[in-house]
């Protein structure tokens, strides 16, 4: 029987993610093994993977070494590559508190999205730098079944449609990804979060995520939406000279989202390891094949 392998489970605001540490970047996880640890039902369950490998030894992370140790190598629960994760650099943090690599306080993570910094809270939330958002122009619009709206378009290292609804019941089921127009606009697929007002600088939000379908939270995308709503409501930091913090509602919890005047974004959020255990290399090989 094959060796088996370390994992673990954790979940930021119940988006969940499978833990697979391998710091040597020794073990091969092609995107039809992903799908298999990721399936709910036949597998482990989970939003997605996050890949814990030291930077030095990841191809594509070797140039961010020098300012970070650790290199988020994160794929979606389909198998894909993804550029970033804002919950799942979260946990990703909490997995190498526990592990002993990292104590308290700040450090580095690198992602295909850049080095994020990442500060661990004495009261057990992870607040993460997320960059600057990007507002590509152009009109885009959505659509579930009927009805359309018109999107905002904000790109956190992954892109984003941010869609201003009456009600979240009105996203569908959003086991599909919702159709979108120009398709010129994401040639390789979007995330969209639908949002609704609960109050003053306070927003809930439904989403489908590119690779994933509906899940309970999107990291990336509370901060697309903050500053979408920012923009909307003309609270723009770059223009009042004041941050703007935004309190997003998801399905699995509450994240807050803080837009600077220098365009820098800042998340903070629970994260929470749930389980270890061991993979049988058998078994994965099989329902890789």
């Amino acid at each position: 029987m094959s060796t088996p392998i370390a994992f673990l489970k954790g979940h930021g605001t119940e988006n969940d993610f499978v833990i697979i540490p391998d710091p040597d970047n020794a073990i091969d996880l092609p995107p039809a093994a992903v799908a298999a640890l990721c399936d709910r039902r036949a597998g482990l369950g989970g939003d997605g993977l996050l890949h814990v490998v030291r930077s030095a030894a990841h191809p594509e992370a070797k140039a961010m070494a020098a300012e970070a140790e650790w290199f988020m190598d994160y794929r979606n629960g389909d198998g894909s590559i993804a550029e970033m994760c804002g919950n799942g650099v979260r946990v990703f943090a909490r997995y190498l508190q526990r592990a002993g690599h990292v104590t308290e306080g700040d450090l580095a993570v690198a992602t295909r999205g850049g080095v994020k910094t990442v500060h661990i809270d004495k009261d057990g939330d992870v607040t993460v730098g997320m960059g600057k958002a990007r507002l590509p122009e152009g009109d885009v619009t959505v659509s579930v079944g009927e009805r359309s709206w018109p999107a905002r378009n904000v790109n956190m290292g992954n892109p984003h449609a941010v869609a201003f609804v009456d009600d979240l019941a009105h996203a569908g089921n959003l086991y599909s990804a919702p159709p979108f127009s120009p398709a010129s606009a994401y040639p390789d697929g979007v995330n969209v979060e639908f949002v609704v007002d609960r109050g003053p600088a306070h927003v809930a939000m439904r989403v489908h995520e590119r690779g994933s379908g509906e899940t309970r939270s999107c990291g990336t995308g509370a901060c697309a939406v903050a500053v979408a709503a920012a923009r909307r409501d003309g609270t723009d930091p770059a223009v009042t000279g004041t941050p703007a913090t935004y309190t997003v509602d998801v399905p699995g919890g509450t994240l807050v989202i803080t837009e600077r005047p220098d365009g820098e974004i800042e998340m903070t959020g629970p994260a929470v390891i749930v389980a270890e255990g061991s993979i049988d290399m058998d078994w994965l090989e099989n329902a890789a094949s």
